[in-house]
């Protein structure tokens, strides 16, 4: 939101130059009454005569004070409304000349409804920079006085400015990257999870999407009524849509292309589910479509479906050249929501210890991040926890020995101030639209 700290310092000095002129003034009228005293003709009805004249002179200099404050506060009012007129989002697309324009206009067609009250210069100060415009809009009046130019002050200088600055809107397309591989069927909240080992034989918190299987774990997902981490993750996904809508300044400001790891197993890899587009709406429509990937037959591909060495060079070849954030050149922003586990064939180079045939499940190589945001593509990660899994052997054999490193890894991939890690109990939603709205500003603060 703009600010508007006001500059108060000559207010202050106005009303000490007439705290000094009143001051003279009440000498100059005692030192008479001192005078008449001394003369012998004196009576006191006339000294009393003479005491009602400083009495009155300081009800008439308070009299122009008062007016003089007035008129002060209304100058004080258009120099704000014409600051925030230069750094408004519709000024603040065209350039600093046009916004002093555009200020100077708003504060003289307030000005001239002051009756009384000479404005002397006006002067409007703008500047852009890399984290937004300021306005600085700087008035001098005057106003002539009623009572006080009876002691030679004929009229009264009022000064004031005020200051207001807004963050530069700016274009962004952002990249959603989804992972919807097997693990993330995983019940989406400890509640979820208990209630799918409690009605699974081999007591699995994941909702398998086998379709060779009628009676997978999918289904009896659906049928107990279970949430997986995927519904929550795609639903939170389609109202970032409508967040995206209500936080434009600038129309289609925000563009968005949508990616999944696959469809299913024998596809897996990028795949793109809503290509860049500025109309969210129909975007949102799009998401709804979108489901945990699905496999043929129990370990199909050895379970082989989170391959980020694959994922990730392919969206960054999807991702074009950044730019500064104008309509032509939007900056891009790369929405990475996972788990943060890799699964995939790596037997030469995996961090942890290799299943047979090489399968390979670790925390994501952060040099695949690094290589996106070295050429300027800011990364914004929404890590959704990784949740232990006591009752799942293949769990406490090959995840529960690098679990602990899971987050920090997913960290070290965002960028700077784009990390969020969201647990069963908290909100992704929430989460998403926070993550959101830091990429927003960052994208700004780097244009």
């Amino acid at each position: 939101m703009p600010r508007m700290p006001s500059d108060r310092h000559e207010y202050f000095a106005t009303r000490t130059r007439f705290h000094q002129k009143a001051r003279i003034f009440a000498e100059i009228v005692q030192r008479k009454i001192q005078h008449f005293g001394r003369q012998q003709g004196g009576s006191i009805p006339l000294m009393l005569g003479l005491a009602i004249i400083p009495v009155m002179g300081f009800m008439g200099a308070a009299v122009d004070y008062s007016t003089s404050n007035k008129a002060k506060a209304k100058l004080s009012a258009a120099a704000d409304a014409a600051a925030l007129a230069a750094v408004d989002h519709q000024a603040i697309s065209g350039n600093a000349t046009a916004a002093q324009t555009t200020a100077q206009n708003v504060f003289n067609a307030q000005a001239t409804n002051l009756g009384n009250v000479t404005v002397n210069s006006v002067s409007v100060a703008v500047n852009d920079s890399s984290s937004g415009r300021t306005a600085v809009v700087s008035y001098t009046a005057t106003k002539p006085n009623l009572f006080m130019g009876f002691v030679g002050i004929p009229t009264t200088t009022i000064n004031g400015s005020a200051t207001a600055s807004a963050g530069l809107s700016t274009y962004v397309d952002f990249y959603m990257l989804l992972d919807n591989t097997p693990s993330m069927g995983v019940g989406a909240t400890p509640g979820d999870i208990a209630t799918m080992v409690n009605n699974t034989p081999d007591q699995c918190a994941f909702a398998c999407h086998d379709l060779k299987n009628s009676n997978n774990y999918y289904n009896l997902a659906k049928k107990l009524g279970v949430t997986m981490r995927f519904d929550v993750v795609r639903e939170a996904t389609q109202k970032l849509m409508d967040t995206a809508v209500s936080t434009e300044t600038l129309p289609n400001q925000y563009r968005v292309a949508v990616y999944t790891f696959g469809a299913s197993a024998a596809t897996a890899g990028l795949t793109n589910m809503v290509a860049l587009t500025s109309d969210l709406a129909s975007a949102k429509s799009q998401i709804a479509s979108m489901d945990v990937m699905t496999v043929s037959g129990q370990n199909q591909f050895n379970d082989q479906d989170t391959n980020y060495d694959g994922i990730f060079p392919a969206i960054n070849s999807a991702i074009p050249a950044p730019g500064p954030g104008t309509l032509a050149a939007p900056q891009k922003v790369l929405f990475f929501v996972s788990d943060g586990v890799a699964d995939e064939n790596n037997p030469n180079s995996c961090s942890q210890k290799t299943v047979s045939g090489g399968r390979c499940q670790e925390p994501i190589n952060t040099a695949l991040c690094t290589t996106l945001k070295n050429r300027g593509v800011l990364i914004a990660v929404l890590y959704t926890t990784y949740l232990p899994l006591p009752t799942n052997a293949w769990y406490n054999q090959y995840i529960k020995p690098f679990s602990g490193q899971i987050n920090p890894t997913m960290q070290s991939c965002a960028s700077p101030g784009l990390f969020f890690e969201v647990s069963p109990t908290q909100g992704i939603s929430d989460a998403m639209t926070a993550l959101f709205q830091n990429a927003v500003m960052t994208a700004r603060l780097t244009k």
